[in-house]
């Protein structure tokens, strides 16, 4: 029963790295739900690890990114140190608030990203990138809150960086790249801030781990080689609302 779960958990995650890897996005939002849909404990199992894998995932997805010239290495440095100091703090408040209460808040967040990704599906891709001013101001305060937003919930801050490196007028594929790089950053300051009470597995990591690191360089070369910009978006859209959903049923029942 063991084996045929882990296997079960082996396939999801792959699957959900090979996805996610290709948004740059690391995949806690399924990360999170899949080990907590499974009852694992929340706060020593479910975020700790899903904060692992997330950053596993992004930075394995940088070697594709990186070598096609995808990431923006200067421009989303400051948003990445701002993500870095975040997470860790986000990752402190988590103990003191209620399981029901980080799911809700989690749902909330995917819902409004997935509807403004959504929103932007039609919408050219830019001829440039944005200016130094909007990357820097804007983008650290938004990516400080993502991070600790991310390192409270246990999914990296990915879902709300990339809608926003989006809509301040990043192309799809330097977003996604983009995106993994700010996320791994993070992810595993976010992970440090919850291994303390991290209760170790070790079948499970060898599972999951294994499975991220294949699937990430599948999705991310295939993202930087084939994918297509507006089912990229419509995707990312349609599974964070699905997640939300998911996420919903039980607070409506």
């Amino acid at each position: 029963m063991v084996s045929v779960m882990m296997a079960a958990v082996g396939i999801l995650i792959f699957m959900t790295s090979f996805l996610f890897a290709m948004l740059g996005l690391g995949g806690g939002m399924l990360y999170m739900p899949i080990f907590h849909w499974l009852d694992f404990s929340l706060k020593n199992v479910v975020i700790p690890l899903a904060l692992l894998l997330n950053g596993l995932n992004t930075l394995l997805a940088l070697i594709p990114y990186g070598h096609r010239h995808l990431v923006d290495w200067k421009g989303g440095l400051p948003m990445a140190i701002s993500a870095l100091i975040g997470a860790p703090i986000g990752a402190l408040v988590a103990p003191m608030l209620p399981d029901r209460l980080l799911l809700f808040i989690f749902a909330v967040l995917v819902a409004m990203a997935g509807v403004r990704t959504l929103t932007i599906v039609k919408n050219p891709e830019p001829d440039k990138n944005p200016s130094p001013w909007r990357r820097v101001l804007w983008g650290a305060l938004v990516c400080g809150v993502a991070g600790f937003l991310g390192g409270m919930l246990g999914i990296g801050g990915g879902f709300l960086i990339s809608p926003f490196l989006l809509w301040i007028g990043y192309r799809t594929k330097e977003a996604a790249a983009t995106t993994a790089y700010i996320v791994t950053f993070s992810s595993f300051s976010g992970f440090l801030g919850h291994v303390g009470r991290m209760t170790i597995n070790p079948t499970l990591i060898i599972v999951t781990v294994g499975a991220v690191i294949i699937a990430s360089l599948l999705g991310s070369t295939f993202m930087a080689q084939k994918a297509k910009p507006q089912w990229v978006k419509t995707l990312y859209g349609i599974l964070l609302l699905g997640v939300s959903i998911k996420l919903f049923i039980p607070f409506v029942l």
